[in-house]
């Protein structure tokens, strides 16, 4: 097999892996200080994972407009094995802030956590939409 041949290969092997992520998928964030929570679809970008919020719910369960809908939310994950994620980012619309994440998926729930500087928060757990 030529290089050409071994590197596109390689490429698809590296693609399939992380498409066949269990992350992948939609996730249901926990309530944000206002009582909005979000539906937030997490796939692969390149050679991590993301998510981008596809939808907003007020506290009273129904749908909202947010100008965050379309927004990525997390980016630059990585898959580090037995369920754990990190080196990626999230942003918290609620308090406009950025955090270093990690994330831990235990069947359809997912821990999340992060951190600005020495300042941690846990973001709750997420449970899988159906």
């Amino acid at each position: 097999m030529n290089l050409f041949g071994t590197a596109t290969l390689l490429t698809t092997l590296l693609a399939t892996s992380i498409a066949a992520d269990p992350l992948v998928g939609k996730w249901q964030t926990v309530p944000d200080d206002n009582g909005n929570f979000g539906h937030v679809e997490i796939s692969l970008c390149d050679t991590s994972l993301c998510g981008v919020l596809v939808q907003s719910y007020g506290a009273d369960g129904k749908k909202r407009e947010s100008e965050n809908i379309g927004r990525t939310l997390i980016w630059d994950m990585k898959n580090q094995g037995d369920g754990n994620y990190g080196n990626g980012k999230i942003y918290s619309p609620d308090r406009d802030k950025t955090y270093s994440s990690k994330l831990v998926l235990e069947g359809n729930a997912l821990k999340v956590s992060g951190c600005v500087l020495f300042i941690c928060r846990d973001g709750g757990t997420w449970k899988r939409v159906k």
